[in-house]
């Protein structure tokens, strides 16, 4: 049920977990203490660039910690935050299978091999170049409809 609630919305809200429990007959304690014992539940909501770091065995030996701190820095949150303006989240994966690129960084469903922390802004500028844009666009919809 937890999975099939996280798969639909994305996460596991409170609410969620309160249903759950209600619909079982259980404590939600209970529902609580399953959903933090596994690591594969999140509470909070995914950003729109949902970012992933490889800290496999080739990804981690190549660099891949030097790729997080960078990602940590540049977007101004920790693993497992969203940024305020919901656009990013950051996730340490085990492997995505990609051990002759290592390290390798996922934004989305991309892949962007051999990345180092220079990279790290460079590849971030489409995604922030993109909010930038629908932000604007936004602001000037907005403001032509208030006129």
């Amino acid at each position: 049920m937890l999975q099939e609630c996280q798969a639909k919305l994305g996460y596991l809200p409170k609410e969620a977990m309160q249903e759950i429990a209600a619909f079982l007959g259980i404590p939600e304690v209970m529902v609580y203490g399953v959903a933090t014992f596994y690591n594969q539940f999140r509470f909070t909501p995914l950003g729109r660039h949902h970012t992933r770091v490889c800290m496999g065995t080739a990804c981690h030996m190549a660099g891949g910690k030097l790729v997080l701190e960078a990602l940590e820095r540049e977007l101004s949150i920790k693993i497992g935050e969203t940024s305020e303006d919901g656009e990013f989240s950051l996730e340490r994966v085990a492997c995505v299978g990609c051990c002759m690129l290592a390290p390798v960084m996922l934004i989305r469903d991309e892949v962007y091999p051999r990345m180092t922390p220079f990279k790290v802004e460079e590849t971030l500028i489409p995604y922030k170049q993109e909010t930038q844009k629908e932000n604007q666009s936004s602001e000037t919809s907005s403001t032509q409809n208030s006129e």
